[in-house]
């Protein structure tokens, strides 16, 4: 990475800034026109961002680009820790999805969307940042960013327009499609101009950013750090808090097997063919919750938070290589006996047979063991008796228990990294001996 890449990249502000004042003269083009009651307030307060952005632009290209304050950068990574950016993310979803009819108003994702390309702009003037999102490879990752949180938030808008026609007796909009549109030539046809805007696309890109290459692999020298491709980065932040075996093979398997079964699972006739959340709350939030918490946020972090020796850094913050992550690894048992009875952990003889040894060790593991049996057994039981006892009776014993056990799978991770996080907990059943740690 060049020394002046930082300023080469303050270059892209002005562009940023023009952007924004596209989007806010979009915006008071579609809801201004009318210059009469309280549209005109709004109106007004769109052409005055959009005259703001200009100033910004103007600024950039006279070689004052503008950029956050230090102490603002500062705050930013001082809050951006693990636990902090999971629950802080938890609690914005939460928000979005409480609050999801102002969010989806047309006017707030335009604000939301000026306002996040604003930060971004004025964080380009750092050094930092400038030097860590203008890599090559991160670089379609922060497109994806943005057309993920499009998808998302137009989505999002299309089922709660359903919602509140299907509240007023009126149905989804997708009933009212009775326009037949042929294969061959319109779909062809469009499909035609895609492939070739795309193909343009990619040889713009291809042009502008040079591959990402590095030197020929050798044995002697590794990359510091050593991440994975970006469709793997969250299994390789996972790796964090779980084995192997269970991030590696019982994850993935999981998601495959969780998604070919869901048709099976979903006894509500109600949200087939449109968009709607409030006919399915419980599978958009589980679905929400596990694709943007547990699987694109996992990228995200290691792919922009984590550097030299894994450790965790700040979008602002220099990748020092001497920083060192300082781990303290306890297991549930070492609570249970050392901490709670006061008294060591019983051993395992390594020289007694392999049953005696797997005794010995359950023996060991016997408060996690609990804890597992409670978690996956009684309270199911529990639940079904209670919060999810409607749904008990619709599913069925067999959908309901495969159903609880893919969604209790499921939140094994986002427990095992907070109790990680809060408690150091590395391991509620660690069995060494056997290889099985979980």
């Amino acid at each position: 990475m060049t020394p002046d890449i930082a300023e080469h990249l303050t270059r892209v502000a002005p562009l940023l800034a023009a952007f924004h004042a596209a989007c806010s003269a979009m915006n008071v083009a579609a809801g201004g026109y009318a210059w009469r009651g309280r549209r005109r307030g709004e109106a007004l307060a769109w052409l005055g961002a959009a005259i703001v952005f200009l100033g910004l632009a103007v600024g950039a290209w006279a070689g004052r680009p503008p950029q956050l304050p230090a102490m603002a950068k500062a705050g930013i990574d001082a809050v951006l820790g693990p636990a902090t950016l999971f629950l802080g993310s938890l609690a914005l979803l939460t928000v979005l999805y409480l609050g999801r009819r102002f969010f989806t108003a047309p006017p707030v994702g335009l604000a939301a969307l000026n306002a996040s390309l604003l930060l971004f702009g004025l964080s380009l003037a750092d050094p930092v940042f400038a030097s860590l999102v203008a890599k090559p490879d991160h670089v379609p990752i922060v497109g994806m960013i943005y057309l993920l949180g499009f998808v998302t938030w137009i989505a999002a808008y299309q089922a709660v327009e359903n919602d509140r026609r299907t509240a007023a007796g009126r149905g989804p909009v997708e009933k009212t499609y009775a326009e037949k549109v042929l294969v061959w030539p319109d779909l062809v046809y469009i499909e035609l101009i895609a492939m070739v805007l795309v193909s343009a696309l990619l040889i713009a890109w291809s042009l502008l950013l040079a591959a990402p290459l590095e030197q020929p692999a050798h044995p002697s020298v590794t990359p510091n750090p050593s991440k994975a491709p970006w469709y793997f980065l969250g299994l390789q932040e996972l790796l964090l808090y779980a084995d192997a075996w269970y991030v590696g093979f019982v994850v993935p398997c999981l998601i495959l097997f969780g998604l070919i079964a869901l048709p099976y699972l979903d006894v509500n006739p109600k949200g087939n063919g449109y968009y709607t959340i409030d006919a399915q709350r419980r599978k958009y939030l589980v679905f929400m919750f596990g694709f943007l918490m547990l699987w694109v946020l996992p990228i995200l972090v290691g792919t922009f938070l984590r550097g030299p020796n894994w450790s965790f850094f700040g979008l602002y913050e220099p990748r020092d290589p001497q920083k060192m992550a300082m781990h303290v690894n306890v297991t549930l048992s070492e609570y249970f006996w050392e901490w709670g009875l006061g008294r060591p952990r019983p051993e395992v003889d390594p020289h007694a047979g392999a049953w005696l040894r797997m005794g010995q060790a359950m023996w060991r593991e016997m408060p996690g063991l609990a804890v597992l049996a409670a978690y996956f057994v009684a309270l199911p039981l529990l639940l079904r008796r209670t919060l999810f006892k409607t749904a008990r009776l619709a599913m069925g014993r067999c959908r309901y228990w495969i159903a609880m056990g893919l969604l209790l799978l499921m939140l094994t991770l986002p427990l095992k990294m907070l109790l990680r996080w809060t408690l150091h907990l590395s391991y509620i059943v660690s069995m060494p001996e056997f290889l099985l740690n979980f």
